[in-house]
């Protein structure tokens, strides 16, 4: 035991019934925080869900409105226009904190719409429409892929925090406890003893 060897005085007695209120504190503390991240993964994962069925449900579209496009324009036409098209848009990613964890947030103005890149007049709509769609589900990939940091990120440390909830639980507090107790019953002898010598004294 790590305190089993204190010397029974009311000096470390005092001593060790603050490191037993800090250690109570810390535990309320670190409970707290693993409940709030717990909490923060789970809508995390209801988000990854959410866009997962996007994701799937806009790329079906988007393949369908290529394939029309292809029919409609020529195979070659379709990637020719692909070739001028941008493959990245510069994202800025700034870092928002939970609970002390430092995670990733995608950080872009808003455009009242997606711009098409090339000249309508010469294309149809169904070229439209896949461009767009693929667009769109290009914006869902790198949110999911934001939010997969997250969880990761989040997961590692709601696991350092319920190691250190139940090293507190189990270790740290229960020995306290114990040293607690065997310096009040040692005390509690001695006064005895002392009281029960002055007796005899006055005997």
């Amino acid at each position: 035991m790590i305190f089993d060897q204190t010397v029974p005085t009311k000096g470390n007695l005092i001593n060790l019934k603050q490191q037993y209120q800090f250690s109570q504190q810390g535990h309320d503390l670190l409970e707290r925080k693993r409940n709030i991240i717990m909490k923060e993964l789970v809508d995390l994962i209801e988000q990854a869900k959410e866009i997962q069925e996007r994701i799937l449900i806009i790329f079906a579209k988007a393949y369908e409105a290529l394939q029309l496009a292809n029919l409609d324009l020529g195979i070659e036409n379709v990637e020719e226009y692909a070739d001028g098209i941008p493959e990245y848009e510069e994202l800025k990613i700034r870092f928002r904190s939970v609970m002390g964890v430092e995670v990733p947030e995608i950080f872009r103005e808003e455009k009242p719409k997606i711009e098409i890149p090339y000249e309508i007049y010469r294309t149809d709509a169904a070229l439209d429409e896949a461009y767009i769609s693929f667009k769109t589900v290009l914006s869902l990939i790198i949110e999911a892929a934001m939010i997969e940091n997250k969880v990761y990120k989040l997961a590692y440390e709601a696991q350092k925090t319920k190691k250190r909830v139940s090293a507190l639980e189990n270790i740290v507090i229960p020995q306290l406890k114990q040293s607690i107790k065997f310096i009040q019953d040692t005390l509690e002898e001695l006064d005895r003893e002392e009281f029960f010598k002055l007796k005899m004294i006055k005997r």
